[in-house]
């Protein structure tokens, strides 16, 4: 299938999820969130259909961690970051129903500050190929990130794939977080 072709069947599935099953899947996602490594983490307001909720914001501030939230810019580009300090911190942001920090907004580069980074993602392949939504926020971001800062994209169990269609632009993921399985790594090691 073609990333259109992925995006639409993945999209539709999301839709149809139940809400009792997106409220087990955050919880299931703030309690792994408690085994996360790193100082700083580079992490999102999940919405519309995406896993997750603020909860595992919330687990990662308890936890004594510095949380850094994207900010979409007005021009496509690499996404500018602000600090998370609680859900009255956040507001409306550029896109609808996004939800991003109303505090002091840091540039692209603060993204090489983190040691883990959360990522949005439609799928996962075994070799860390991430489908995103299309905009290209983040392939444009993930270059500022520092060597060896773990990317790790959530989503759903089912969402882990085999293979994804992969450009040459593409960043490929260390590993995913899902609600079942927790943190996993990529690529996936065969045996």
């Amino acid at each position: 299938m073609s990333k259109a072709e992925w995006r639409s069947r993945i999209t539709a599935e999301r839709r149809s999820q139940v809400s009792e099953d997106r409220e087990r899947e955050a919880v299931s996602l703030a309690a792994a969130a408690a085994r996360l490594p790193g100082a700083v983490v580079c992490a999102y307001v999940p919405f519309g259909t995406e896993p997750g909720s603020t909860l595992l914001l919330d687990q990662l501030l308890d936890q004594g961690k510095r949380v850094l939230l994207p900010i979409v810019p007005d021009e496509p580009g690499p996404l500018g970051w602000a600090a998370y300090e609680g859900p009255s911190t956040l507001g409306p942001g550029r896109l609808r129903g996004l939800l991003e920090p109303t505090g002091s907004r840091l540039g692209p580069d603060t993204l090489g500050t983190a040691d883990l980074v959360l990522i949005p993602a439609l799928a996962v392949d075994d070799e860390g190929v991430r489908l995103g939504r299309g905009a290209g926020y983040y392939d444009r971001s993930l270059s500022f990130a520092a060597p060896g800062a773990a990317l790790i994209a959530v989503v759903r169990d089912a969402e882990l794939v085999r293979a994804l269609p992969a450009e040459p632009h593409d960043v490929r993921m260390t590993g995913v977080l899902t609600p079942d399985q927790g943190v996993a790594p990529r690529p996936v090691m065969p045996g």
